[in-house]
């Protein structure tokens, strides 16, 4: 008999027998969140779908105003409130205006941990496979029913083993990677599979596993499945993890329905075009696109590195005065360290706009909106038409590298030249 994968191995061992790609099972969940665009429904389902406000584990269930945060409208900031009563009454943890962004909140305060079964009402709590964990997106139908029974049904997906080779070169990073596996597998490619990756792992930061596994839903994946190794452990011990760590690795003759290699050594700064994130090709191919605004930050590229990365390009030049660049670190800890270690000085001096931690363009909610025909050039997950302001903008994905380059030069260009200029 073959072997299992980490999807199928993740849910076996909670079950105590052996399952099957397609098999509907129901399982306890280690962790279910909701943040200010979702929770509001969710209780909503509750109230009027249910009957019942009822809270299975509070320890176990997180809020997060993190999309529209601080609110823009009084609208919104009624659906904040109800937020902040419900959790008031149940017990639940709210991270209230300003704490972070859901996905990179779970991940540094050790709430994300391997083995650990994961359900957010956000699409991309794919975020934190990135530590060997299976975390997924769901409803909020689906997250009402988690948040009252503590469990969850899943079907089992099949299994995509994407084996990584090499080493990142200079001026390149995870984003680079995600755009790469865009062209492979599109939009679709994935659909409601287990992205696993293998080979050369550590070699590439954990903050850029994050941004990987960030960005497998936008090619269909149900889950993004990195195997923990000492960069995971190093940083639960730093962080203390909040769950029971229980590492699992997939077997090596496990049955998997594809295969894909990526060379590392052979990824160059990618951009992804509109009108979606598969529309990828390296920024060579596209020079000379000039740009209006930048936006360095979301859950995909606002970490440390991200910034650190772009102060790399910024440091000792100014943003082009054609160009709008924000600059959003993804959480309060993020901000704080940027700070302690100078590197917000070094954005501010360059000439960028630095806000406290939001979603706020990403999801074109607020902080940078583009106008009619601007081009903006995001370290986001997701460029569809109008996602971040008028439907005649356009935004182009890329990395905190390339982000950067363009803000100082008011187009699009290789990071590489900018940096050796």
């Amino acid at each position: 008999m073959a072997g299992e994968t980490f999807a199928e191995k993740v849910f076996s061992l909670r079950l105590g027998k052996r399952v099957s790609p397609g098999d509907i099972v129901v399982v306890d969940v280690d962790l279910v969140y909701a943040q200010d665009s979702t929770a509001p429904l969710t209780i909503k389902v509750m109230r009027e779908e249910f009957g019942v406000e009822k809270v299975a584990r509070p320890d176990r269930v997180l809020f997060f105003i993190d999309h529209v945060s601080p609110s823009s409208n009084p609208d919104t900031s009624a659906l904040h409130k109800l937020m902040r009563e419900f959790a008031s009454r149940h017990g639940i943890r709210l991270y209230d205006v300003g704490r972070g962004i859901s996905h990179q909140v779970v991940f540094e305060e050790g709430w994300a941990v391997p083995g650990a079964v994961i359900v957010g009402a956000d699409s991309h709590t794919v975020t934190g496979g990135a530590v060997g964990a299976f975390a997924t997106g769901i409803g909020s139908t689906d997250a009402a029913a988690a948040i009252m029974s503590g469990k969850l049904w899943f079907r089992i997906p099949e299994a995509i083993r994407v084996w990584l080779r090499g080493r990142l070169p200079d001026y390149t990073l995870g984003k680079d990677v995600a755009l790469h596996l865009m062209r492979v597998f599109g939009t679709s490619g994935a659909n409601y599979r287990s992205l696993e990756f293998w080979g050369d792992v550590s070699n590439i930061s954990l903050s850029s596993r994050l941004t990987i596994a960030n960005m497998s839903v936008e090619m269909g994946a149900k889950n993004a499945y990195f195997p923990p190794d000492r960069q995971v452990f190093e940083h639960l011990r730093s962080v203390g993890a909040k769950l029971s760590i229980r590492p699992i690795y997939p077997d090596r003759d496990a049955e998997y329905v594809d295969e894909v290699e990526v060379e590392l050594d052979r990824i160059e700064p990618m951009v992804a075009l509109p009108p979606n994130p598969s529309n990828a090709k390296p920024v060579r191919e596209v020079e000379g696109v000039e740009v209006d605004q930048v936006f360095i930050g979301s859950c995909t590229n606002g970490r440390e590195e991200d910034f650190e990365a772009a102060a790399r390009i910024l440091k000792g030049r100014r943003v082009h005065p054609r160009v709008r660049c924000i600059a959003i670190p993804a959480s309060r800890r993020v901000y704080l360290n940027l700070l302690k270690r100078g590197v917000i000085q070094v954005l501010v001096e360059a000439g960028c706009i630095v806000t406290h931690s939001t979603c706020g363009p990403c999801v074109g909610a607020h902080f940078g909106l583009l106008g009619p025909g601007e081009v903006g050039v995001f370290t986001t997950n997701r460029n569809f038409p109008g996602r971040a302001g008028h439907r005649t903008s356009k935004i182009i994905l890329a990395s905190p590298y390339t982000a950067a380059a363009a803000a100082v030069t008011g187009k699009l260009v290789d990071p590489r030249d900018v940096a050796g200029g």
